[in-house]
């Protein structure tokens, strides 16, 4: 693969935070452990976490190959050095072809040096650079897919109707009518690329007969009219986890938009909408319910017997005294963990206040509010014993 601009931007060993002189064990140490870290499943929160994930892949892409750790390290030094002085500046490493990369990356509109085809000072004799249209990945799909609260728990399989580019069905992706086949550009030879001569350089353009691809199509598919791909309704199985939670995007890898030039299909990010439940809610890994009970269960205590959303019942018991909004939990009945095991149902009980009360319930109130502390041993209680001192 030819040097990309990218390698004169950007600083792979910082992107894994390893030395220039890191062994390959050490760069191998380093990517998985950021992949681990950096994956988007892991840090379903965290929307920068898959550009630091491709980041990452793209830096160990690089550095985890020997031959192109070599090549890159090159480019960054003839890069820094500003091409040192004349030829000899251009330093040792390159064949014709892989300078021409270089100077095109520098220069913009792939331009091949004299070094890299002859005449010049550059010296002559070399090829000229034969890298085509650059391969690039497909485009990401983004769908949606809504769920109950129950079915976020316990996960589901699911199939969802996305529409995008897709392979035209009637070419296969050549671009080709049925029974014909595309042919190497004659214009170019098959490079994607001219050449135009401008003193000591040979500036390369795309080819405008083929459009940089290096092959033309005499009988374009009637279809998708030769470009090999059609936007097109299609059907996509997806597994949603257990415990998924609201606003989580799954990635489904290589089922989105056809990759250009050889280059990889693109991803499908799913996005999760959860519905919310009439009783449960959630906090991260725990499930919520609130209970009502009556003043006399919480003066006195009582035992209740609660759902859970596993389809269990449990019972709590509730001491004498408590206050309205405590809480109480019941472990391993809450939403499922990314690493195994549950997580809890917090129980929060609220002391129910009756809007009516019967003349039998009023005379026990009275009677109980007796026992409470008069306005001066209030007062007391709250300011200190100087009030009204």
């Amino acid at each position: 693969m030819a040097p990309q601009r990218e390698w004169l931007e950007k600083d792979y060993y910082e992107v894994l935070g390893v030395a220039r002189h890191a062994s390959a064990d050490d760069i191998k140490k380093a990517y998985r452990r950021l992949a681990r870290q950096n994956h988007p499943d892991a840090n379903p929160d965290d929307p920068q976490a898959e550009r630091r994930f491709k980041d990452v892949g793209e830096a160990y892409a690089v550095l985890g190959d020997e031959s192109r750790r070599r090549e890159y390290d090159e480019i960054r030094r003839l890069g820094a050095a500003g091409f040192g002085g004349g030829a000899g500046g251009f330093g040792g490493g390159f064949d014709g072809g892989d300078l021409g990369d270089l100077l095109s990356q520098m220069f913009g509109g792939a331009a091949a040096g004299g070094a890299a085809r002859g005449g010049g000072p550059f010296g002559a004799g070399a090829p000229f650079n034969r890298r085509r249209t650059p391969s690039r990945k497909g485009t990401d799909l983004r769908a949606d897919v809504h769920l109950t609260f129950e079915d976020a728990l316990a996960g589901v399989r699911t199939t969802l109707r996305i529409t995008g580019d897709g392979a035209c069905d009637t070419c296969q992706g050549s671009g080709a009518a049925p029974g014909t086949s595309p042919t190497v550009c004659s214009n170019c030879g098959g490079r994607g690329q001219v050449a135009i001569d401008q003193g000591p350089f040979s500036f390369a353009q795309p080819c405008q007969a083929c459009g940089g691809r290096g092959q033309q199509i005499p009988h374009p598919c009637g279809t998708c009219g030769g470009s090999g791909r059609v936007v097109k309704p299609r059907e996509l199985n997806v597994r949603v986890p257990a415990g998924v939670k609201d606003g989580a995007v799954i990635r489904v890898a290589g089922r989105g938009g056809p990759g250009t030039g050889g280059g990889p299909s693109g991803d499908v990010l799913v996005t999760v909408h959860v519905a919310p439940h009439p009783r449960f809610g959630r906090r991260g890994d725990d499930v919520t319910l609130e209970v009502p009970i009556g003043f006399g269960e919480a003066a006195l205590g009582t035992k209740l017997t609660v759902p859970t959303p596993n389809a269990h019942q449990r019972t709590i018991k509730v001491p004498a005294g408590t206050a309205s909004g405590r809480t109480f939990r019941i472990r391993g009945e809450g939403a499922p963990r990314r690493g195994g095991g549950h997580g809890d149902l917090l129980v929060t009980v609220k002391v129910q206040v009756p809007a009516k009360l019967s003349r039998e319930q009023k005379r026990l109130l009275q009677e109980f509010a007796t026992q409470d502390p008069t306005p001066d041993e209030r007062e007391r209680l709250l300011f200190g014993s100087d009030v009204g001192g």
